[in-house]
Order: structure tokens, then C-alpha cells, then sequence
């Protein structure tokens, strides 16, 4: 019997162990609704009239033109949910990366 191989990773292999180490999943109650996006999930704007949420004007404006033809756009009438909350929907238990990189 000789000696065992050297284990040889993957690069792939490798950057799934990085990820896996260094991201806060942020489990439980205390990070599902972090997960979610915070208090007002990651879209920006929401429509007036069906309430439907787009995470940018832009969207919020084809939104408008698809759903509303009849009815002119108008940027004020949308409501800025990032906004209303001060501006930070997440307090950073989901997010990526260890809170010690040194």
C-alpha cells in the first residue's frame, strides 16, 4: 500500500467553501425578516392605485404605463417606501460577509 493522494480542490470548490464561511445566513426569526428585505422589502417605490412594489422609477414606470394606460404618470404619487423607513431596509444580519475581515 503506498501513501493517500493529496487532496487537489476545484476552484469552484474552493469559493463555495469561502462563501459558505464568510456569508451570515442570519438564521432564524431574527434574520427572516432581514432575508426579506426589511420592513418594506427590497423594492423602492409602490403604486397608489394597486399597491403593486418596483424596486426603481423606471420599472414603476412601465408598471404604470402597462397597468394604468388611461392615467397619466406621475412620479410625486408614488410612494418612496425606503424612505418612509430612513432609508435602510436591512439591519445587516443577512448580508454578506463576516462582520472581522482582518
Amino acid at each position: 500500500m503506498g501513501k493517500a493522494k493529496p487532496a487537489k480542490h476545484t476552484a469552484a470548490e474552493i469559493k463555495a467553501k469561502v462563501h459558505a464561511a464568510t456569508t451570515n445566513m442570519g438564521g432564524g426569526k431574527a434574520g427572516l425578516q432581514d432575508r426579506k428585505g426589511g420592513a418594506v422589502g427590497h423594492a423602492k417605490y409602490k403604486c397608489p392605485i394597486c399597491m403593486t412594489a418596483a424596486p426603481d422609477l423606471k420599472s414603476m414606470q412601465l408598471h404604470w404605463e402597462n397597468k394604468h394606460p388611461k392615467l397619466p404618470f406621475n412620479e410625486s404619487a408614488c410612494e418612496d417606501l425606503h424612505a418612509k423607513v430612513g432609508g435602510v431596509t436591512t439591519a445587516g444580519v443577512a448580508v454578506q460577509g463576516s462582520k472581522k475581515k482582518k
